[in-house]
């Protein structure tokens, strides 16, 4: 199981295509709609994982930690862990979660963010999910220093109050909607396009 007792307190707000969030603030984080190959893999596995009344949180297959006032962001994509910049989802919906957490709270978690630049995709990881989800053993093996988007949400996280059942290396975008408790909108509400795909970077 990844949830608490009691969820952490926070709020979440929706952004469409074209739409801006305000006043992001560091340690804050995003869920949204990758498009490289391994976001999609996520998606595949949170099917198996979320099923039920639970499917819902499978809507989001990205995640990212705000580090700047600016909204840059820090995130785990498939040629490394980067930093760049909320614009880019410009052209996506995201929900920004906004977190209860101190200053130095906040500013501990952009520093672990930034700490983790240029390391690896944990791929390693996501085989150890995969086979996780497909044969029910309890399966936890990475390489360390390596991360995938949500774990490395995750483990910022654990710089707050935030405390998680599930190790926070393996956990997907979907445990941080349900532990979040973030509502996705009615169906068929537009996802929009993310803007690199519409750069035919990938």
């Amino acid at each position: 199981m990844s949830e608490r007792a009691e969820p952490p307190q926070s709020t979440a707000q929706r952004h469409g295509p074209g739409e801006a969030a305000p006043d992001p603030r560091p340690g804050d984080f995003i869920l949204t709609h990758g498009d490289e190959w391994t976001s999609r893999l996520i998606q595949w596995g949170q099917a198996l994982r979320f099923q039920g009344e639970d499917r819902k949180y499978t809507r989001w297959n990205h995640t990212a930690l705000i580090v700047g006032t600016d909204g840059e962001i820090v995130e785990a994509l498939g040629t490394g862990i980067a930093e760049r910049n909320l614009s880019e989802y410009a052209g996506t919906e995201y929900h920004l979660v906004r977190i209860d957490a101190s200053p130095a709270d906040r500013a501990e978690e952009a520093a672990f963010a930034r700490f983790c630049l240029g390391a690896q995709y944990g791929y390693l990881t996501v085989v150890s999910i995969a086979l996780t989800l497909l044969t029910g053993a309890k399966l936890d093996f990475g390489l360390d220093g390596q991360l995938i988007c949500s774990g490395l949400v995750a483990r910022a996280l654990e710089r707050t109050a935030a405390l998680f059942t599930r190790d926070p290396s393996h956990m997907m975008p979907a445990d941080l909607a349900k532990i979040f408790a973030v509502e996705p909108p009615p169906p068929g509400t537009p996802k929009g396009v993310p803007l690199r795909r519409k750069r035919g970077a990938r």
